[in-house]
Protein backbone atom coordinates (compact mmCIF):
# COMPACT_ATOMS: atom_id res chain seq x y z
CA UNK A 1 0.00 0.00 0.00
CA UNK A 2 0.84 3.55 -0.69
CA UNK A 3 -1.44 5.62 0.88
CA UNK A 4 -1.75 6.44 4.88
CA UNK A 5 -5.03 4.31 6.29
CA UNK A 6 -5.01 6.97 8.56
CA UNK A 7 -5.37 10.48 8.28
CA UNK A 8 -4.50 12.01 11.96
CA UNK A 9 -2.59 9.92 14.28
CA UNK A 10 -0.96 10.89 17.80
CA UNK A 11 2.36 9.18 18.54
CA UNK A 12 3.40 8.59 21.89
CA UNK A 13 6.97 8.55 23.34
CA UNK A 14 8.50 7.68 25.69
CA UNK A 15 11.44 9.60 27.55
CA UNK A 16 13.35 6.53 27.81
CA UNK A 17 13.04 6.12 23.87
CA UNK A 18 15.80 9.35 23.66
CA UNK A 19 18.28 8.24 25.95
CA UNK A 20 19.58 5.44 23.81
CA UNK A 21 22.32 3.35 25.68
CA UNK A 22 23.58 5.76 28.00
CA UNK A 23 20.63 5.12 30.19
CA UNK A 24 19.85 9.14 31.31
CA UNK A 25 19.16 12.25 29.06
CA UNK A 26 19.18 12.32 25.55
CA UNK A 27 21.28 10.92 22.92
CA UNK A 28 21.38 13.32 19.65
CA UNK A 29 22.01 10.19 17.14
CA UNK A 30 18.49 8.33 18.59
CA UNK A 31 16.56 11.78 18.37
CA UNK A 32 17.58 12.45 15.09
CA UNK A 33 16.50 8.81 14.06
CA UNK A 34 13.25 9.88 15.19
CA UNK A 35 13.05 12.76 14.09
CA UNK A 36 13.86 11.86 10.52
CA UNK A 37 11.39 8.67 10.78
CA UNK A 38 9.15 11.45 11.65
CA UNK A 39 10.03 13.57 8.19
CA UNK A 40 8.91 10.55 6.29
CA UNK A 41 5.54 9.96 7.51
CA UNK A 42 4.62 13.59 7.50
CA UNK A 43 5.76 13.65 4.26
CA UNK A 44 2.73 11.64 3.56
CA UNK A 45 0.44 14.03 4.37
CA UNK A 46 -0.10 12.20 7.68
CA UNK A 47 -1.48 15.19 10.35
CA UNK A 48 1.10 14.30 13.59
CA UNK A 49 0.48 15.31 16.95
CA UNK A 50 3.30 13.95 19.57
CA UNK A 51 3.07 13.22 23.05
CA UNK A 52 6.13 12.80 24.88
CA UNK A 53 7.18 11.20 28.94
CA UNK A 54 9.63 12.69 30.67
CA UNK A 55 10.95 9.60 31.96
CA UNK A 56 14.63 9.94 30.67
CA UNK A 57 15.20 12.84 33.31
CA UNK A 58 12.69 12.38 36.21
CA UNK A 59 10.02 10.30 37.28
CA UNK A 60 7.59 11.72 40.16
CA UNK A 61 6.97 7.87 41.31
CA UNK A 62 10.99 7.54 41.43
CA UNK A 63 10.81 11.25 43.18
CA UNK A 64 8.19 9.64 45.81
CA UNK A 65 10.47 6.77 46.52
CA UNK A 66 13.24 9.05 47.45
CA UNK A 67 10.93 11.28 49.78
CA UNK A 68 9.44 13.92 47.74
CA UNK A 69 5.75 14.78 47.89
CA UNK A 70 4.03 12.87 44.87
CA UNK A 71 2.23 16.13 43.85
CA UNK A 72 5.79 18.21 43.38
CA UNK A 73 7.33 14.93 41.70
CA UNK A 74 4.43 14.80 39.15
CA UNK A 75 5.12 18.44 38.63
CA UNK A 76 8.64 17.98 38.24
CA UNK A 77 8.41 15.27 35.83
CA UNK A 78 6.23 17.27 33.55
CA UNK A 79 8.88 19.75 33.22
CA UNK A 80 10.73 16.98 32.15
CA UNK A 81 8.56 16.17 29.40
CA UNK A 82 8.99 20.02 28.21
CA UNK A 83 12.76 19.97 27.97
CA UNK A 84 12.22 16.51 25.65
CA UNK A 85 9.31 18.26 23.81
CA UNK A 86 11.93 21.28 23.03
CA UNK A 87 14.69 18.66 22.14
CA UNK A 88 12.51 16.65 19.74
CA UNK A 89 11.28 20.05 17.99
CA UNK A 90 14.75 21.68 17.78
CA UNK A 91 15.99 18.29 15.75
CA UNK A 92 12.60 18.27 14.15
CA UNK A 93 12.99 21.98 12.59
CA UNK A 94 16.69 21.16 11.75
CA UNK A 95 15.68 18.94 9.24
CA UNK A 96 13.12 21.22 7.85
CA UNK A 97 9.99 20.15 9.89
CA UNK A 98 7.15 23.23 11.10
CA UNK A 99 6.71 22.29 14.52
CA UNK A 100 4.44 23.79 17.37
CA UNK A 101 5.10 22.75 21.03
CA UNK A 102 2.06 23.40 22.94
CA UNK A 103 2.33 22.94 27.26
CA UNK A 104 -0.26 21.85 29.64
CA UNK A 105 1.81 24.11 32.02
CA UNK A 106 2.02 27.92 30.93
CA UNK A 107 5.54 28.72 30.26
CA UNK A 108 5.49 31.30 27.78
CA UNK A 109 8.67 32.52 27.13
CA UNK A 110 9.16 28.73 25.75
CA UNK A 111 6.28 27.73 24.51
CA UNK A 112 2.47 27.75 23.33
CA UNK A 113 -0.61 27.18 26.28
CA UNK A 114 -2.69 23.98 25.43
CA UNK A 115 -5.45 25.33 23.79
CA UNK A 116 -7.41 22.10 21.64
CA UNK A 117 -8.44 24.47 18.53
CA UNK A 118 -5.50 25.93 18.00
CA UNK A 119 -3.85 22.22 18.12
CA UNK A 120 -6.14 21.35 15.50
CA UNK A 121 -5.46 24.34 13.79
CA UNK A 122 -1.80 23.76 13.89
CA UNK A 123 -2.67 20.22 12.47
CA UNK A 124 -4.70 21.63 9.59
CA UNK A 125 -1.52 23.69 8.59
CA UNK A 126 0.96 20.49 8.42
CA UNK A 127 2.74 21.26 11.58
CA UNK A 128 3.40 18.81 13.80
CA UNK A 129 2.44 19.25 17.02
CA UNK A 130 4.06 18.19 20.77
CA UNK A 131 1.96 18.21 23.63
CA UNK A 132 4.18 18.30 27.02
CA UNK A 133 3.56 18.44 30.45
CA UNK A 134 0.99 15.90 30.27
CA UNK A 135 -2.45 16.38 31.86
CA UNK A 136 -1.12 19.48 33.70
CA UNK A 137 -2.45 17.31 36.97
CA UNK A 138 -0.24 15.10 39.50
CA UNK A 139 -1.03 11.72 39.29
CA UNK A 140 -2.03 11.07 35.57
CA UNK A 141 0.43 9.92 33.32
CA UNK A 142 1.84 10.67 30.02
CA UNK A 143 -0.44 7.77 28.61
CA UNK A 144 -3.28 9.02 30.18
CA UNK A 145 -2.42 12.31 28.42
CA UNK A 146 -2.03 10.39 25.41
CA UNK A 147 -5.53 9.41 25.53
CA UNK A 148 -7.18 12.77 26.00
CA UNK A 149 -4.87 14.30 23.99
CA UNK A 150 -5.93 11.85 20.86
CA UNK A 151 -9.56 11.93 22.08
CA UNK A 152 -9.34 15.99 21.52
CA UNK A 153 -8.14 16.18 18.67
CA UNK A 154 -10.08 13.84 17.21
CA UNK A 155 -7.27 11.37 16.16
CA UNK A 156 -7.47 8.19 13.87
CA UNK A 157 -5.23 6.00 16.44
CA UNK A 158 -2.80 6.16 18.83
CA UNK A 159 0.53 4.35 17.76
CA UNK A 160 3.30 3.86 20.96
CA UNK A 161 6.57 3.29 20.16
CA UNK A 162 8.36 0.89 22.36
CA UNK A 163 11.64 -1.10 22.71
CA UNK A 164 9.66 -4.41 21.47
CA UNK A 165 7.61 -5.43 18.71
CA UNK A 166 4.34 -5.54 20.38
CA UNK A 167 2.86 -6.90 23.50
CA UNK A 168 3.85 -10.21 25.21
CA UNK A 169 2.14 -12.70 27.75
CA UNK A 170 5.42 -12.31 29.17
CA UNK A 171 8.78 -10.50 29.10
CA UNK A 172 10.55 -11.55 25.75
CA UNK A 173 13.82 -11.05 26.98
CA UNK A 174 13.50 -13.48 29.85
CA UNK A 175 11.15 -15.84 28.13
CA UNK A 176 12.59 -17.05 24.56
CA UNK A 177 8.80 -18.74 24.41
CA UNK A 178 6.91 -15.50 25.05
CA UNK A 179 4.21 -15.17 23.06
CA UNK A 180 3.45 -11.54 20.73
CA UNK A 181 -0.21 -11.11 20.48
CA UNK A 182 -0.93 -10.06 17.19
CA UNK A 183 -4.68 -8.39 18.50
CA UNK A 184 -6.03 -7.92 21.77
CA UNK A 185 -9.27 -6.29 23.15
CA UNK A 186 -9.32 -3.03 25.54
CA UNK A 187 -10.83 -6.03 28.27
CA UNK A 188 -7.96 -8.33 27.95
CA UNK A 189 -5.32 -5.69 28.62
CA UNK A 190 -7.09 -4.89 31.43
CA UNK A 191 -8.27 -8.43 32.51
CA UNK A 192 -4.58 -9.96 31.78
CA UNK A 193 -2.96 -6.60 33.61
CA UNK A 194 -0.93 -6.63 30.30
CA UNK A 195 1.30 -3.19 30.81
CA UNK A 196 0.43 -1.74 27.08
CA UNK A 197 -0.59 1.50 28.71
CA UNK A 198 -1.93 2.33 31.81
CA UNK A 199 -5.61 1.45 32.88
CA UNK A 200 -6.82 4.65 33.10
CA UNK A 201 -5.49 5.28 29.37
CA UNK A 202 -7.09 1.85 28.28
CA UNK A 203 -10.46 2.69 29.77
CA UNK A 204 -10.60 6.13 28.10
CA UNK A 205 -9.85 4.34 25.00
CA UNK A 206 -12.42 1.55 25.09
CA UNK A 207 -14.87 4.57 26.05
CA UNK A 208 -14.27 6.22 23.01
CA UNK A 209 -13.27 3.13 20.51
CA UNK A 210 -9.57 4.67 20.13
CA UNK A 211 -7.28 1.98 18.39
CA UNK A 212 -4.16 2.01 19.74
CA UNK A 213 -1.14 0.54 17.99
CA UNK A 214 2.09 -0.89 19.81
CA UNK A 215 5.08 -1.19 17.88
CA UNK A 216 8.92 -1.32 18.06
CA UNK A 217 9.88 1.92 17.10
CA UNK A 218 13.89 1.41 16.84
CA UNK A 219 13.57 -0.64 13.69
CA UNK A 220 14.03 1.97 10.93
CA UNK A 221 10.59 2.67 8.63
CA UNK A 222 8.02 1.64 11.84
CA UNK A 223 6.55 4.17 11.89
CA UNK A 224 5.78 4.41 8.15
CA UNK A 225 4.79 0.75 8.30
CA UNK A 226 1.91 1.16 10.50
CA UNK A 227 0.53 4.35 9.18
CA UNK A 228 0.79 2.40 5.35
CA UNK A 229 -1.39 0.04 6.98
CA UNK A 230 0.80 -2.92 7.43
CA UNK A 231 0.50 -5.96 10.13
CA UNK A 232 2.83 -5.17 12.60
CA UNK A 233 3.04 -4.80 16.35
CA UNK A 234 0.20 -5.05 18.56
CA UNK A 235 -2.73 -3.94 17.86
CA UNK A 236 -5.96 -2.88 20.75
CA UNK A 237 -9.45 -2.03 19.79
Amino acid sequence: MSKPVYKRILLKLSGESLMGPQGYGLDPPVVQGIAQEIKEVAALGVEIAIVIGGGNIFRGIGGEAEGIDRSTGDYMGMLATVINALALQAFLEKIGVFTRVLSAIEIHQLVEPYIRRRAVRHLEKGRIVLFAAGTGNPYFTTDTAAALRAMEIRADVILKGTKVDGVYDSDPKKNPQAKRFEALSYLDVLNKNLKVMDSTSISLCMDHQLPIVIFDLFKKGNIQRVVLGEQIGTRVN
